[in-house]
Formats: structure tokens, sequence, C-alpha cells
């Protein structure tokens, strides 16, 4: 899941960014929640109050807080967050690269340049996001590094994801929901119940998988052939 914000003051112009990348996630099958601002305060309350985002679109020039201060404060809250900026004021381009600003988009050239933009900083923030598991909730926002999750659980509504420091951080999200969001071939399903890191198995015995922790899983017969197919590539690949 992405996250992405569009900050515009012109009501208009701020219906037609949202409704093109709401087009182009459409298009290239991109789940993304995208919350639109009319206010650049309202944007920066949200991140100070904790509000994550991968990506924010934003104009320059609006009232209260224009888009160069929400920037700076963009970066103090999301240091790794890409900003796009749209905007007709080209005078600002040297001041957006100074405050790394990942694309400068004129408002003229919507249709053109937006789709680029949007390609090019998913295609980033996968290959970052592949390394980690982001838990996002109202009281905290965490990212987890995949290598450091040994398995995932159901348990109820929750998935407990166990790491190897032996802690458990708890998400409210299906097992089969946060195995998407893993975006990592290197999980598998060894039951319904339970997803296990492969770089955490230690050996397959019958239907019990043992792993780095100690701690043994029941494999259901069918995911039998799966995990071990599954198993052999990974280290074939890292051999």
């Amino acid at each position: 899941m992405l996250y992405i914000a569009i900050c515009e003051d012109e009501t208009s112009q701020l219906a037609a960014i949202e409704d093109k990348v709401r087009m182009y996630l459409k298009n290239n099958h991109i789940l993304a929640e995208l919350k639109a601002y009319g206010r650049s305060d309202l944007l920066k309350y949200d991140l100070q109050e904790g509000k994550y985002f991968d990506i924010i679109l934003s104009d320059i020039e609006m009232p209260g807080t224009d888009g160069m201060r929400l920037a700076k404060e963009i970066r103090g809250c999301l240091p790794e967050a890409i900003l796009i900026f749209v905007t007709a004021y080209l005078k600002y381009a040297v001041d957006a690269y100074e405050l790394e600003v990942f694309r400068y988009i004129p408002k003229s050239c919507l249709d053109e340049k937006l789709p680029e933009a949007l390609g090019i900083a998913i295609k980033r923030i996968r290959s970052q996001s592949d390394q980690s598991y982001l838990i996002q909730t109202a009281a905290r926002i965490e990212k987890i590094p995949l290598k450091q999750i040994v398995y995932i659980q159901k348990d109820g509504k929750n998935a407990m994801i166990i790491c190897t420091d032996g802690s458990v951080k708890s998400v409210r999200k299906s097992l089969a929901d946060v195995y998407k969001e893993l975006h990592s071939e290197d999980f598998v399903f060894v039951e319904r119940g339970s997803i296990v890191n492969i770089a955490q198995i230690k050996s397959i015995q019958k239907e019990e998988v043992l792993l780095s922790n100690g701690v043994r899983i029941h494999a259901s017969r069918p995911r039998l052939e799966e995990m071990k197919e599954r198993m052999a590539a990974y280290w074939s690949e890292r051999i």
C-alpha cells in the first residue's frame, strides 16, 4: 500500500491532479491511499500529528504555509518522502532542488510529466520498501526490516510479526493483506495461519518447519512442495 498526498489551494486544479493520479494508479494496478488537501496548513498539521506519506505532490504558492516552507516541514517530519512540486512558477526551481525535491512539474505539462514522475517515484519506493515492512496506526509508524522478521502468525483479527530480537509487532490486518504488502518472494505461507521468512528456516522435517529462533511450526501437506521449491530457489540465488 502506498500513501500519497496532494496539496493545492485551487479547487479545480486539485481535482484535476487527483483525477490524473487516480487514473495512473488504476491503469497500473497500484494499490494506494490518496488524500487531497485544499490548504497547506492542514497537511502540515497532519504531518505534525504523525501522518505518513510516501509521495507528496504540492503547489508552491499557496496562502498560509506556502510550498517552500511546507517542503521544509515535510523534510523535518518525513525525510524519506518523495516530494513533487506541481506549479506554474518556474522561479522557484533552484530552491526546490536545494530542498531535495524529487521532481518539478509545470502545470502546463501535467499530462506528459505527471505519469512519468509517478512511475519513477513508485519504482524507487518499491525498491526501498522491498527491504522493510511498514506498520502505520493512529498511534505509531514503524518500519521493520524484512531480514528481522522470522515469521508472522494470525491471532484473531491481528497479524503478529515475530522478529529476530524476540520482539512481537501487532498489526490489525489479515495475513493475506500482510503477505501482499511484504512485496517479497522471501516469504511463504506454511499453512493458513502462518507465514515464514525463508531465510529463517533451518530445516523441514516431515510436516514441521524449524526456524532460526528454535520455534517449530506445522506445515500443511499441500504447502510442503511449494516451500521446498521456494527454499531451493532462494538458496541457489545466494550460493
